[in-house]
């Protein structure tokens, strides 16, 4: 039997080298790991926390950033709960592509999906 009441998808997108897979394995495992290498295609990590006394389970998917694999992540976007859309701060770049992605997610994701921008 499952240890927690509530399942729910979280899924990063953005741009390659802003920080995605930073950010799922400071959150998951506590780490922050200097020099990290780009993501091949998806990868995916398990978070269980405890809010208001209720265990809820996330499934985090850490998608690559880079063009060529645009076709496979798209497809993790249809039953996500959450989408977390992340830019570099430091870099025009990767905000100014935010609109693409935007146009992504109301393309490929539930129109009631959670979306969150973390910069």
């Amino acid at each position: 039997m499952e240890d927690y009441k509530f399942l729910f998808k979280v899924v990063l997108i953005g741009n390659a080298g802003v920080g995605k897979t930073c950010l799922v394995r400071r959150f998951t495992q506590g780490l922050f790991p200097p020099g990290q290498g780009a993501t091949i295609g998806v990868d995916f990590m398990i978070k269980t926390v405890e809010i208001e006394g209720e265990k809820i389970k996330l499934q985090i998917w850490d998608t690559a950033g880079q063009e060529r694999f645009r076709s496979i992540t798209q497809s993790y976007y249809r039953s996500a709960h959450a989408l977390i859309l992340v830019y570099d701060i430091s870099s025009q770049p990767t905000f100014d592509c935010l609109p693409d992605w935007l146009r992504e997610i109301e393309q490929y994701a539930s129109c009631k999906v959670l979306r969150v921008l973390v910069g």
